[in-house]
């Protein structure tokens, strides 16, 4: 289920070593501080985190944490700038906004949001024009509808594509359900895993990383044992057993 409670726990507490997504210290710190509760907020939260719209997290976490603060540049865009907190997260919201507001064609909204993720000045000028006459047509005074058009054009180099976020989103809250719910057989899945990884200095990082992160849960991390050893990782009485195979200059041949 996409709502459980312990998994949205998890990720606001910033327990998202091995989560995907959601591991690095950044990451980390910003699930801590926005504490999302639904998917759709960890869509937004991986779209956010990149250089230019980093910048508007502030202003997302606020929106999150009170939505009497939130700042819409006009009534007109809350419908499609709501689930965002009133930011211009995705490329879609761009073909939005010109669909409902201004009576463009899909077609014509996808060739508007990809001219502004160019910042092709020509072809805005006319699209300025096609904009803001669509949408007094449907209604809106002309100051408001260049208001609208200024605002998409500032944030459309920054819109992220809406599915790709999603998919990444629903892959982290399912490794985080694994850790809050199963957090034996997910760590003993990780370190397997991290064992399996690439070689040299990084894999060994990695692999610490997760012994400590097995502390910090109560998850004992049981020496390795000839006679008890799988050639992974293991579960034995809800600990896990370090397997031969992760021993230094043993491997999996031996």
């Amino acid at each position: 289920p996409t709502d459980n409670q312990k998994t949205y726990e998890l990720i606001s507490k910033g327990n998202t070593v091995g989560v995907f997504q959601l591991e690095s210290a950044g990451m980390q710190r910003l699930s801590k501080d926005f504490k999302p509760n639904k998917i759709s907020d960890l869509a937004a939260i991986g779209a956010l985190y990149r250089p230019g719209p980093m910048d508007l997290i502030p202003m997302f976490i606020k929106g999150k944490k009170d939505p009497s603060k939130i700042e819409y540049v006009d009534p007109a865009v809350k419908p499609v700038l709501e689930e965002t907190y009133g930011i211009l997260v995705y490329q879609e919201q761009v073909m939005n906004i010109a669909h409902d507001l201004a009576g463009y064609t899909m077609g014509e909204a996808d060739n508007l949001r990809r001219a502004m993720g160019k910042k092709n000045k020509e072809y805005m000028a006319k699209e300025k024009t096609k904009f803001v006459t669509g949408a007094v047509k449907k209604g809106l005074k002309k100051k408001v509808a260049d208001e609208i058009f200024g605002f998409m054009e500032k944030f459309a180099s920054y819109g992220f594509n809406k599915p790709h976020s999603a998919c990444y989103a629903l892959i982290a809250y399912w490794t985080a359900y694994m850790k809050a719910n199963f957090p034996v057989e997910f760590m003993t899945a990780l370190l397997t895993a991290e064992l399996q990884g690439a070689a040299g200095p990084a894999k060994e990082q990695k692999m610490s990383q997760a012994i400590e992160e097995c502390k910090k849960m109560g998850i004992k991390v049981l020496p390795p044992d000839i006679n008890k050893s799988k050639e992974t990782f293991a579960i034995e009485d809800n600990n896990i057993r370090f397997g031969l195979s992760a021993i230094k200059n043993v491997g999996g041949a031996a």
